[in-house]
């Protein structure tokens, strides 16, 4: 049904909302650190994290800030705080929704519902330029002509177009794309992977019009996209 990142680190709350989501059907990756959290993110595929702010090793709205450079998964934070500046401050850090503490794990449970059925109804087609990309099938199209692309190529576009005109750095993706396969690679091996990938989708490839570098930063898809 989809892939849920819980950062708690009270343990019983944790355990709570885990038992709660899986025996919903969903698929629950746990962390009670934001270094821990971290991993699991940069390792697995994940639809919602739901976030803790206070942490023992720091904000919750860190990690926030650390999903959202890299991410456009919804986020719900958990925060025993309740005040209008708490509430500003995690939406600018790219927070979608706020539930207070205590909160109910029966309404948890629709926000959850809610976000997934809104999912599944969504387009499912990114369009950037004359490029379509249809992310339930992994299908890259120009003018209805299909483009193959190898399964890394494919996480390396989706992570460009989920972040039009922003800068990755070489670190990002190196931690989102390849250290997820568990393989050891260095910064040689995305460049070999990016000018590969703009060898299919560039229309002239001394001249790329998508990927281009940012001088000592990283890497930036130059496109605005729309579903």
């Amino acid at each position: 049904m989809g892939n849920i990142l819980v950062l708690e680190d009270e343990e019983s709350v944790r355990r709570g909302i885990a038992f709660t989501l899986e025996k919903n059907g969903y698929t629950v990756f746990k962390a009670g650190t934001v270094r821990e959290a971290e991993k699991i993110f940069s390792a697995n595929e994940v639809d919602l994290v739901i976030c803790d702010i206070t942490l023992p090793d720091g904000s919750g709205l860190d990690f926030v800030r650390y999903v959202r450079s890299i991410s456009g998964v919804h986020i719900i934070c958990l925060t025993a705080l309740d005040s209008e500046m708490d509430y500003v401050m995690g939406y600018e850090q790219g927070a979608d929704d706020y539930m207070t503490k205590p909160f109910s794990l029966s309404v948890l449970v629709l926000k959850v519902e809610a976000f997934f059925r809104k999912k599944s109804s969504d387009n499912n087609i990114t369009v950037s330029g004359d490029l379509s990309f249809n992310r339930q099938e992994m299908k890259l199209e120009r003018n209805g002509k299909l483009i193959p692309l190898t399964k890394t190529e494919c996480r390396l576009l989706m992570m460009f177009l989920d972040n039009p005109r922003h800068i990755l750095s070489k670190n990002q993706i190196l931690d989102r794309i390849f250290d997820s396969e568990g393989d050891f690679v260095d910064e040689n091996t995305i460049a070999v992977n990016i000018r590969r990938l703009r060898e299919k989708i560039e229309p002239d490839i001394k001249k790329p019009e998508y990927i281009k570098n940012v001088r000592g930063l990283g890497y930036i898809w130059d496109k605005d996209c729309r579903m």
